[in-house]
């Protein structure tokens, strides 16, 4: 049930920002630049609004969102209980479990940050 509802919440978002794209091109730049000044990804100078502005509320953009929010049901955490054992990949591009990574006695720390 929770799949069904997020396909409709994500298919409805993209369908009425598609719709918006199409009508109100410069209105949705300003919007999506916007957003990517929250994420940062406008900084990157060689990373342009033409190379990831238009992607934006498409049929891949749509798959990539579902498959994401339908993993991360799978994922979630509730204080108290144990921690999921999700996949992660290592550097060398080797995909373990997170648990796998702890040792006894030690905490597991996880740091996120992003190189672009």
């Amino acid at each position: 049930l929770q799949k069904i509802l997020i396909l409709l919440q994500v298919t409805l978002s993209v369908v009425i920002g598609k719709t918006l794209m199409i009508l109100f091109p410069n209105a949705m730049k300003r919007y999506i630049l916007k957003m990517g000044e929250k994420s940062r990804m406008n900084q990157n100078p060689k990373f342009s609004y033409e190379n990831w502005g238009p992607t934006f509320f498409s049929f891949k953009y749509l798959q990539f969102v579902l498959k994401v929010k339908w993993k991360r049901l799978e994922d979630e955490a509730y204080e108290g209980h144990p921690a999921p054992n999700t996949p992660v990949v290592t550097l060398a591009g080797e995909v373990r479990h997170l648990l796998d990574f702890m040792e006894e006695n030690r905490p597991l720390i996880l740091n996120f940050g992003s190189c672009t």
